[in-house]
């Protein structure tokens, strides 16, 4: 293996074998609705691993910059296995168990299988417009789910992969959730009044805010930069039309989240001295703001703004994730656990009346907090430095593609705090450093050489 070069020539008469990933991105509202949802990412992840095994044979892999470091999260996520069992104080008994742990395993590993396939592929075999347009196809797919779970709340049917899986399995709640097609979640929020939070094609409301802002990116960068006439208008027209279910969603870290990608817009185009298109973009969204504001989904937000709803909850929660971290910081507890009680006291727990009451997951709150409790402070460590690792090296991206694959990588420190990103958000983001790595490193590559005087060494 060569570590941090990617290969722009092709080889001699290499095939066109980048579908899987094509099909698993734009084929996803048809595994959806199968009940695949992210086991679709494993179904793929087989065609992309023959693939990496037989390159690796004939011409060998390559990794990306910093790939030891991921290397060593997956390994120190396997080694925390064998905690899984030892009872984490101040939690219930036997609320860990090895289905959830053994499932973040295999997902991490078949993220390593799609970040080495999208970036050991060459341009003629999987086209980086390719990926783009893919990445922009589900994200109107994912705006088309946000109306859906408006307008229809209650739309859900029995997915055929539901008839496949035992009665046990298949009533897990948890489970339940990833095989079942659902347009929303009906949450009570602003207390007393249940309210439809869209989700379709996701699992969940938060996993929907967060693909939205990550492949929003994509619709921008392929059809609204780089694309021209009726397709750039189509882009910005999507934009539009994502806003309201955007404000449905309830999503507050979604709205902070998109105000901090057009902040690394303006800062991008600022520096090209973008001037014009950046004062044109600011008034465009002072227009839209206005208009939110006289139209009724200002009381959405404002009403939002008024009910925390879960703040405390989380609060409760993310504080238990450090807690578990400080008592096992090298490999942490190997997976989650239920807190014993609730904030309040240890003597509250679910009953007839009240299921949701007490005995919280600890960790489902963000990405930061479930790697802490699963993987400690070490592995929280190796899993974040490797993307902020990336991140800097690839800080000045200089192509469109570059620089949003950079902002989708730096969504991840914001969004860690709020959404779990496995399984497909991670998904999107190990994309995203395949493409920098097979976009701007040849960029970085003649930099050093141009800044050197260069030569072969």
């Amino acid at each position: 293996m060569a570590d941090g070069s990617w290969a722009t020539t092709p080889r001699q008469g290499a095939a066109v074998t980048g579908s899987p990933l094509i099909w698993l991105l734009a084929g996803y509202p048809l595994w959806w609705a199968l009940g695949m949802g992210q086991f679709a990412y494993w179904l793929f992840a087989v065609p992309m691993l023959a693939e990496l095994v037989r390159r690796h044979r004939t011409t060998g892999l390559r990794v990306p910059p910093y790939f030891w470091l991921w290397g060593l999260f997956v390994v120190w996520t396997v080694l925390g296995l064998a905690l899984v069992p030892l009872e984490m104080p101040g939690t219930v008994p036997d609320s860990g168990g090895y289905a959830g742990a053994l499932l973040r395993v295999v997902n991490y590993l078949v993220l390593t299988v799609l970040l080495l396939y999208v970036g050991n592929l060459t341009e003629r075999e999987l086209p980086v417009r390719l990926v783009v347009w893919a990445l922009a196809v589900l994200c109107l797919v994912t705006v088309a789910g946000g109306y859906l779970g408006m307008f229809a709340p209650r739309f859900e049917f029995t997915a055929p992969l539901e008839y496949l899986v035992p009665g046990s399995l298949a009533d897990d709640p948890y489970m339940h959730t990833l095989i079942h097609p659902a347009s929303a979640q009906i949450m009570d929020v602003f207390g007393g009044i249940d309210s439809a939070r869209p989700k379709a094609p996701w699992e969940y409301t938060n996993v929907w805010g967060y693909m939205l802002s990550l492949l929003l990116i994509w619709v921008v960068v392929g059809w609204a930069v780089q694309g021209s006439g009726w397709i750039r208008l189509g882009a910005l027209a999507a934009v539009a039309l994502s806003v309201v279910p955007v404000v449905y969603s309830l999503n507050r870290a979604l709205w902070a989240g998109l105000a901090l990608s057009l902040a690394f817009g303006a800062a991008q185009a600022l520096r090209r001295g973008r001037v014009v298109l950046v004062s044109t973009g600011a008034l465009a969204v002072v227009v839209v703001l206005i208009a939110l504001v006289l139209s009724p989904l200002a009381d959405v937000v404002q009403a939002r703004a008024d009910n925390p709803h879960s703040d405390d909850g989380r609060a409760a929660t993310n504080s238990a994730s450090v807690e578990a971290a400080n008592l096992s910081p090298v490999n942490g507890w190997g997976t989650t656990r239920e807190s014993l009680g609730s904030s309040d006291s240890i003597a509250i727990g679910p009953t007839a009346e009240c299921p949701g009451c007490g005995q919280h997951v600890i960790g489902n709150a963000g990405q930061l907090w479930i790697t802490l409790i699963s993987s400690g402070w070490v592995g929280t460590f190796l899993l974040f430095a490797f993307f902020a690792a990336v991140a800097w090296r690839y800080r000045s991206a200089s192509t469109a593609v570059g620089q949003g694959a950079l902002l989708t990588v730096l969504l991840l420190f914001w969004y860690m705090f709020f959404y779990v990103a496995l399984m497909s958000p991670l998904a999107v983001t190990m994309i995203a450093v395949a493409l920098l790595w097979r976009v701007e490193e040849p960029v970085l590559g003649r930099r050093v050489t141009a800044r050197t005087g260069g030569g072969a060494w």
